[in-house]
């Protein structure tokens, strides 16, 4: 457990590492497809000029996806937050950094820890309120209402700021192909990601 400042006094918390389960449980197909969307996310992020954080327990498998990913990949991250909030987002599945802030975060969904990746984000914006950061879920086309639903969740509606439904988006695996093929992605912003993501608050 950590310990944890917020305006209201002082609470204690859990960060829960359920990442090793995850890769373990299932060497089925899902979690192998759910590592090349990371390794895609990634990729792109590269190609975009973005810095990318990838947890050290996936990076071996998302290398071997994508080789080249290497140079653009940080050994630590930049960032200046307590350690409970850094144990958090160490744990997010792709991150684009850009000098010492993070501009995007995605969950890749893993089937064997379902809700894990949005339970993770709600984390990060419990414990960092104000963190300006774009936060995506990457999911099955067939599961986007099962991620809606979770995301949707009375819970993640009392988030100090916004709710969560406002704050993270949904990606398609298909979307997700469909923008790695995109022509030229190193002369294009980040922002071309508004037009493959689907809103949740709707």
């Amino acid at each position: 457990p950590h310990k944890v400042r917020r305006e209201d006094g002082e609470v204690t918390v859990s960060v829960p590492d359920d990442r090793a389960d995850q890769i373990d449980a299932a060497p089925g197909t899902d979690v192998r497809e759910s590592i090349k969307v990371q390794a895609l996310l990634a990729q792109i992020g590269m190609q975009m000029g973005f810095r990318i954080w990838i947890p050290p327990p996936d990076r071996a498998a998302v290398l071997e996806q994508v080789p080249a990913l290497e140079s653009a990949l940080l050994a630590t991250l930049p960032l200046n937050y307590d350690n409970t909030t850094l144990r958090t987002i160490e744990n997010i599945d792709v991150l684009w950094l850009k000098g010492r802030s993070m501009a995007r975060a995605f969950e890749v969904e893993h089937t064997t820890a379902i809700y894990s990746g949005i339970l993770r984000m709600a984390d990060l914006l419990a414990l960092q309120p104000n963190m300006d950061i774009r936060l995506h879920i990457a999911a099955p086309e067939a599961r986007k209402q099962k991620v809606f639903d979770e995301i949707r969740r009375p819970v993640f509606s009392l988030l100090e700021g916004k709710a969560l439904a406002d704050r993270c988006t949904f990606l398609s695996y298909d979307s997700i192909r469909e923008l790695a093929g995109v022509k030229h992605l190193e002369h294009l912003s980040d922002s071309v990601l508004e037009e493959y993501e689907e809103e949740a608050g709707a």
